[in-house]
């Protein structure tokens, strides 16, 4: 059995040499690291003034009422600064030593670990605003530019330039929604910062604290309005939830949980995720302080997924193969970095946890990797323009920036087209699409990427297309698509069922029923999943495969032509085995 996976309770990963470095450092520097109640009216109040040798650490607890552990960091020497309940995520401050060791024994408390080696700044106590720069004059041309016609974004404008029902969440450094091209697309009623684990709604609090935020917004959904740049979906909304603190322009744990959790309350149907999660490059699941990082912010990204956010994250600047990790150096990046042994088992996070789409840097020619970008069998998924980006920066400015940070908002964009094409499509169906519509590239004369055209190392499932997102538009069937989204847990040596009903079809099921099956769990080995036709007939979908890989997101063709199509149809788990625990998250039958 994975024991590692079996602590975590829900799998996760972190990300590159400095915040901005694994995803975001690029910024037209490819291997530079670069040290990055809702009430509209006031700073969030601090339950303690700030002192210095403040660190901050996340406790861990069950989800829902979380008081008596909330009581207990304050008995222990700590306050609490915030706290996200519905995920079981307390965000601590203390400056003693022994808070973290002290609290791991009290009852109820499952993790607790720091989230900085630094620390926490007197800001966080009364956040100063962002500037709002002044704006230059608007350009009076809108060239489309070749990272677009790449991904055919040109010609899905004609089809769908994307609905203002969909928001697209960018965490990042902050947005300038002032800027002219991003100003018509803004939604500040979402918007928010995030920066040291607390919401803050007041007005400008979103905005950037360097440039690279904006530069991603732009990306997304820069307005096709004759000035600048134009983004993948200029018709969609973008909302800003800045998660990096000034300064450092650094991303913690707490200020992601906070972000997602967000993200999730506020229903954007996609996020974009040009980071990783400072300090640690990877979090590894044998280090306390990182198992906690890993639960907590694991456990945000899950409940953003589950309100219906897609999550897209950039897969990093440091030319690493992700999947088979060995050391790394650049970490923890708020301090004195180390040089550590690490294995696959210790993520680079958003990018690597479940249900996150991973994304790597094509170079200007569309068919390459650019030079820069992290790559790695069975991590990427899908890949896009990142070499030279064309988008909006802060002042009413624009710029040509490099970096995976600038391929993951291309995805973003393609995602949010797809979103507004097909609005009952659930983050599992984008996700899935997203590989799907890709077009697949070869891999090139480079003994470092691994696989077949349709899926490598390099560039996963491909390159995105945009106009597939928007063409393939045509819902199911009406009375021939049936879904099942409630949650069904699947604790250690039990079995489950999941049940649908269909009706309003006429005679038996196809020779090709179409079933699929998204299941959340740590060690897939562990399941047989089986199809229960309505007179009992099994149809084995999964049988004990996968060892220890995460998670079951496919879908399988059954011959049910002997079975008569209306009547209840069940989706059958078995676990079979102990330490490894999931969920049935959703399934379907497509008649």
């Amino acid at each position: 059995m994975r024991i590692a996976a079996t602590l975590l309770g829900t799998s996760l990963a972190l990300a590159g040499p400095v915040s901005f470095a694994q995803a975001a450092p690029l910024d037209n520097e490819p291997l530079a690291a670069r040290a990055l109640s809702e009430a509209r009216a006031a700073a969030p109040a601090a339950s303690t003034a700030w002192a210095a040798g403040t660190r901050a650490y996340l406790v861990i607890t069950t989800p829902g009422d979380t008081t008596a552990v909330r009581n207990a960091v304050a008995a222990n020497g700590g306050s609490v600064f915030s706290s996200f309940d519905a995920i079981g995520v307390i965000v601590a401050h203390s400056t003693s030593a022994s808070f973290a060791s002290t609290m791991r024994g009290v009852p109820g408390v499952q993790k607790v670990g720091a989230t900085r080696t630094s620390d926490v700044p007197a800001d966080a106590y009364n956040p100063a605003l962002p500037a709002n720069p002044a704006q230059s004059a608007a350009p009076t041309t809108e060239p489309v530019r070749s990272d677009m016609t790449q991904i055919k974004a040109d010609q899905a404008w004609a089809v769908n330039q994307g609905s203002a029902t969909v928001t697209v969440g960018i965490l990042d450094t902050g947005v300038d929604d002032q800027h002219q091209d991003l100003a018509p697309n803004f939604n500040a009623a979402d918007s928010v910062s995030c920066a040291y684990g607390k919401p803050d709604t007041r007005v400008g609090a979103w905005r950037d604290v360097d440039k690279h935020g904006t530069h991603v917004a732009g990306t997304v959904a820069a307005a096709k309005n004759g000035k600048g740049a134009i983004g993948v979906a200029p018709g969609v909304k973008i909302s800003s939830v800045r998660i990096a603190e000034p300064g450092s322009t650094l991303f913690f744990a707490e200020n992601t949980i906070c972000g997602l959790v967000w993200s999730g309350d506020h229903g954007f149907k996609v996020t974009n995720n040009s980071y990783y999660t400072d300090p640690w490059q990877f979090n590894c699941p044998n280090n306390l302080d990182q198992a906690a990082i890993l639960e907590g912010v694991g456990r945000a990204q899950a409940y953003a997924e589950s309100k219906g956010s897609l999550q897209v994250a950039a897969a990093g600047n440091a030319n690493y193969d992700l999947a088979n990790k060995t050391t790394d150096s650049s970490s923890p990046n708020d301090s004195t970095p180390v040089n550590r042994t690490i294995t696959n088992d210790c993520l680079d996070i958003p990018a690597e946890l479940p249900g996150v789409v991973t994304v790597a840097a094509n170079g200007t020619s569309g068919t390459s990797k650019a030079s820069f970008s992290n790559y790695g069998r069975d991590v990427i998924e899908v890949s896009a323009p990142g070499e030279s980006v064309y988008s909006t920066v802060p002042g009413g400015k624009y710029s040509s920036l490099s970096g995976t940070s600038m391929a993951s908002p291309h995805v973003a964009g393609v995602a949010a087209l797809m979103a507004s094409a097909n609005p009952a499509y659930t983050p599992a169906d984008i996700r899935a699409k997203l590989g799907e519509q890709a077009t697949d590239l070869a891999c090139p004369s480079d003994a470092r990427c691994t696989g077949t055209t349709a899926k490598n190392s390099f560039f996963g499932e491909g390159r995105v297309d945009a106009l597939k997102a928007v063409g393939d538009s045509t819902p199911p069937p009406p009375g021939k698509y049936f879904e099942n989204l409630t949650d069904v847990a699947i604790s250690d040596n039990t079995t489950v069922e999941s049940a649908i009903t269909v009706s309003g079809v006429t005679g038996n099921a196809p020779a090709a029923l179409k079933v699929g099956v998204d299941i959340k769990h740590t060690y897939i080995g562990d399941l047989k999943v089986d199809l229960i036709a309505p007179d009992g007939s099994v149809y084995t979908l999964h049988n004990r495969s996968g060892g220890s890989a995460d998670d079951i997101l496919q879908t399988y063709t059954v011959d049910a032509s002997s079975e008569v199509a209306n009547g209840t149809w069940k989706l059958r788990v078995n676990d079979n085995a102990r330490a490894d625990t999931g969920k049935i998250d959703a399934w379907n039958l497509t008649f």
